[in-house]
């Protein structure tokens, strides 16, 4: 049969697609080209906020004319939604066929083909705190840069977040499971390699922690770029910081979610950590890594937070200047602890906080980008431009996109780039030289 995955969320859920493609691989489906040839459509969801399970089930309610015409076509929701609301899923929407949670993957192959004998409605979320997939290696859908899975889970428990609800506890894979998948995906033609987790630098199997995974992963000679993501504050060590700098294929980049700069609003959400260490942790990344990339989280209008503790945050972003911030209005979710918080913050609050945010990063990221005018850059090339055939597009070690004037016989290759000038949320540059191809 042929299977059409729609993709929701964060890195985790793009590698969890790829992992079910290939564990539905090994029982012969396939992947569709498109949707218009899908035998199943699966639905990979997203929980971290309302808005993303109503596009969700939105997208599955457009699907409902296609099911009409496909009488045979099945329809299934896998990802954290599907762990959350498990067979409610079915009674808000009578067309949806299977529900399986993500500890349950490997029963798919086996739901599918009982759908296809005619059994009704099937749902699979019970967790297991043991899963880690091991054995089983993703089928790796991008060019260029693969995401490997360290780890499943998350114990930090933040109060307004409901990851560890759907994804359960951290268990780390085995490091030789890890460090195998690198090397077979550097050997199929990637060069730039993601390690993936919802705590990366909490890892810990067995006497191996994060630094030293990183630099076995780091001794893979057919890999030229490190890359990981999530990072949590207040586990993210002096350790960490001088593996970091003394590797040379870890980039100079990492996203490590502040979520707020005011001390009292950061103990509410169970954070972990003071202002105070975040700044700390940003002034030592940057002296050891000179032009380090500094990626973050921001949360407006978090349940009782007033104008001043809002204003701690903006002058936060103003000192760190951050390269980019994701900001985000604050989004209550059920069965979390700040959902039933009583001090929730006004909506029009909340969004004209959030917009105040957006203006200060747009500011500041400009004004890095444009920074940078004159320096030279290591690009990896991945296509051609989207507005000019004459230009390709890449990303340098800091993880900023770069256009420059070449043609489609770059793609796949690095090559030095000089600088020319900022525009939005990209660098323009002129190319010096291939460096490696």
């Amino acid at each position: 049969m042929k299977v059409y995955i729609e993709t929701y969320g964060c890195q985790m859920n793009v590698a969890d697609s790829e992992l079910v493609m290939s564990i539905l691989g090994k029982e012969q489906h396939t992947a569709a080209a498109s949707i218009d040839e899908a035998d199943v459509i699966i639905f990979n969801t997203c929980s971290v906020r309302q808005h993303a399970e109503d596009r969700v089930l939105g997208r599955i309610s457009a699907e409902m004319t296609r099911k009409r015409q496909k009488p045979h076509m099945k329809i299934g929701v896998i990802g954290c939604m599907a762990q959350r609301l498990g067979d409610k899923l079915h009674q808000m929407n009578k067309g949806i066929d299977f529900v399986v949670g993500v500890d349950q993957y490997q029963q798919l192959p086996a739901i599918i083909y009982g759908l296809e004998q005619k059994e009704d409605f099937v749902t699979a979320t019970a967790v297991n705190h043991n899963e880690t997939y091991n054995n089983l290696y993703p089928v790796h859908t991008g060019d260029f840069n693969a995401f490997v899975t360290i780890m499943r889970g998350c114990n930090n428990f933040c109060s307004y977040c409901i990851v560890p609800y759907t994804r359960g506890r951290e268990r780390s894979r085995p490091v030789e499971e890890i460090l195998q998948e690198v090397r077979e995906v550097g050997e199929k033609g990637f060069r730039d390699v993601t390690l993936l987790g919802q705590n990366v630098n909490s890892y810990h199997y067995r006497d191996v922690d994060f630094p030293e995974l990183l630099r076995r992963v780091n001794e893979i000679s057919s890999i030229r770029r490190i890359r990981f993501v999530t990072s949590h504050p207040k586990d993210l060590s002096d350790n960490l910081i001088s593996t970091m700098a003394s590797c040379e294929k870890v980039c100079e980049h990492a996203h490590i979610a502040m979520q707020s700069g005011d001390n009292a609003i950061l103990k509410r959400m169970n954070r972990g950590y003071t202002f105070e260490h975040f700044l700390d942790i940003a002034a030592k990344l940057r002296k050891a890594m000179p032009g380090f990339a500094l990626t973050t989280d921001i949360i407006a209008g978090f349940p009782g937070e007033t104008e001043e503790q809002f204003m701690a945050t903006y002058h936060a972003m103003e000192a760190i200047e951050f390269d980019y911030a994701f900001t985000f209005k604050y989004s209550p979710r059920t069965g979390t602890k700040a959902a039933a918080f009583t001090d929730q913050v006004p909506e029009a609050v909340r969004l004209e906080r959030l917009q105040r945010l957006i203006e200060l990063q747009q500011d500041i990221t400009l004004r890095k980008y444009q920074e940078q005018t004159g320096t030279i850059k290591e690009i990896y090339v991945e296509k051609v431009s989207k507005k000019s055939d004459k230009e390709v597009a890449g990303k340098s070690r800091d993880f900023k996109i770069t256009v420059f004037p070449g043609t489609s016989d770059l793609i796949g290759k690095f090559v030095k780039v000089r600088i020319v000038d900022a525009v939005g949320w990209t660098l323009k540059g002129e190319m010096i030289e291939v460096v490696d191809g």
